[in-house]
C-alpha cells in the first residue's frame, strides 16, 4: 500500500509520500512515488502516485513521451491551465488502465492507480488535484485543502483538526511529517523513506526536496516532539470529577 499527501495553500503547496511497495507479506521493496515534471521555464507539476505499480509507471513514461513530440501533441508544456493538465493526465490513466483492463481481470489482479497533481502554471494560482482511476478530478479547496490517497485513514485526523490554506510552509510541512508518524506507527504497509517536497506560489520551482529516512534527524525530532506535546496536552486534560469512579457503572 501506500500513503501520499498534497497540502495546498496561499503560500504554495507540500507534497509527502512513503516509498514503500507491497505485494503479500513476503515481498516488500521500496520505489519512489513523488514525481516532478518542469517541461517550460513558466511551469512546474509534481505527481504523487498509487496503486499499480505497472500503471502508475506506464503513465509517467507516456507523459515523459509525449513531452518529446513536439507543439502538435498534447503534454504537461502545452496545457494552459492546471485543470487541462488535470484532464490530460487523467485521460492518459484512464486509457492505459482500459488498454491492459482484459489482462488484469483476467488475472484477478486490480491495475487502477490514482494520483495527486499539484504545480502552477506562470500568471496563474497553484491548484491541487486528486484523479480517480476513472479518470476524472477533484479539486482541493479552502475548506479542504489538503488530498491524500492510500492508508490515509491514521494520518487524517490532525490534518482535519490542523490543515487551513493560512498555514505557512513550513508549519504545513510539519504537519505533513506529522500526519506520516502516526500513519508509519499504525501500518505496517507504509514505510520509509518519506519524500517531502515544498512548491512556494510564484517560484515555479521547489524550495525543498527531501527524502527522510524513519531514523532522521529530522522525521526523528518531529516524532519525538509531537509525542511530548500529545503526553502533555493528556496530563493538563480536566480530571473527572470524582476521586474514585462509581460502583454502579453509571456517570
Amino acid at each position: 500500500m501506500t500513503y501520499c499527501l498534497g497540502i495546498k495553500l496561499d503560500a504554495g503547496l507540500v507534497f509527502a509520500s512513503d516509498s514503500r511497495i507491497t505485494a503479500g507479506i513476503d515481498y516488500i521493496s521500496i520505489y519512489r512515488k513523488l514525481h516532478t515534471f518542469k517541461p517550460a521555464a513558466d511551469r512546474i507539476f509534481v505527481i504523487l502516485t498509487a496503486g499499480n505499480l505497472g500503471t502508475t509507471q506506464e503513465l509517467l513514461d507516456s507523459l515523459r513521451r509525449d513531452l518529446d513530440r513536439g507543439p502538435e501533441q498534447t503534454s504537461l508544456r502545452s496545457v494552459r491551465y492546471l485543470f487541462e493538465a488535470a484532464h490530460y493526465v487523467g485521460q492518459t490513466l484512464f486509457s492505459i488502465e482500459q488498454a491492459h483492463d482484459l489482462a488484469f481481470r483476467n488475472s484477478g489482479v486490480s491495475g487502477s492507480a490514482t494520483l495527486i497533481l499539484g504545480g502552477q502554471i506562470a500568471g496563474r494560482a497553484p491548484e491541487l488535484f486528486l484523479i480517480h482511476p476513472e479518470g476524472n478530478y477533484v479539486a482541493a479547496s479552502p475548506e479542504t485543502p489538503f488530498l491524500q490517497l492510500g492508508e490515509f485513514k491514521y494520518g487524517k485526523p490532525i490534518l482535519s483538526r490542523i490543515a487551513t490554506a493560512s498555514l505557512s510552509l513550513n508549519d504545513a510541512a510539519r504537519l505533513a511529517l506529522i500526519s506520516f508518524d502516526a500513519a508509519l506507527k499504525s501500518n505496517l504497509s507504509v514505510g520509509p523513506p518519506i519524500d517531502l517536497a515544498i512548491l512556494p506560489t510564484d517560484a515555479l520551482k521547489l524550495s525543498q526536496q527531501l527524502k527522510l529516512d524513519e531514523g532522521s534527524a529530522l522525521f526523528t525530532q518531529v516524532s519525538r516532539g509531537w509525542d511530548s506535546a500529545m503526553h502533555a496536552a493528556f496530563e493538563r486534560l480536566p480530571p473527572f470529577p470524582w476521586e474514585n469512579p462509581p460502583q454502579s457503572g453509571t456517570v
